[in-house]
């Protein structure tokens, strides 16, 4: 995905979001804050972003986000039930009306015949649903990140 589409797409969920008098939240892993990054970079933004958390360990996952343990061992940091509880623990912390959440392999090392690099779960939660997407980037481990910002981001205008 280009910059600009994602720049143009973050400058209307910023501006939807003015409009309604409503925040967003994110809680961010494999892409270490590119998200947030994207958000700040556009003037305006402290109107509708409470905050954001990189929740790289799986330790600060369970302290900040209150992820279960459990969900940890049982399915791993990279799950679709992982980034459901990280979006919950996520508004609950910042007490924002949207968030999004994101766990992945960007790689080069880390990756699993079951889970390989790539392999990114995208989690979005709104007033109205909350959706989790599985998704399988190719590429080096900066082009995972990007497209994982890009997807992530396009998701939830695609959802205001």
């Amino acid at each position: 995905m280009k910059k600009n589409i994602t720049k143009q797409n973050t400058i209307e969920i910023i501006n939807t979001l003015k409009e309604k008098k409503q925040t967003i939240t994110f809680a961010e892993s494999c892409t270490g804050g590119r998200i947030a990054s994207a958000f700040t970079a556009i003037s305006g933004a402290s109107s509708v972003l409470m905050g954001s958390a990189i929740t790289y360990a799986n330790e600060i996952k369970s302290q900040w986000l209150g992820v279960k343990e459990e969900t940890l061992i049982e399915h791993g940091a990279v799950s679709s039930e992982c980034v459901h509880e990280m979006l919950s623990g996520i508004l609950k912390m910042a007490s924002a009306d949207y968030a999004i959440a994101v766990s992945g392999i960007a790689g080069p090392t880390g990756g699993t015949k079951n889970k390989p690099v790539g392999t990114v779960y995208i989690g979005i939660e709104t007033p109205k649903n909350k959706i989790v997407q599985l998704h399988l980037f190719k590429g080096d481990r900066e082009s995972i990140q990007t497209q994982a910002t890009d997807t992530a981001i396009e998701i939830l205008k695609n959802n205001l």
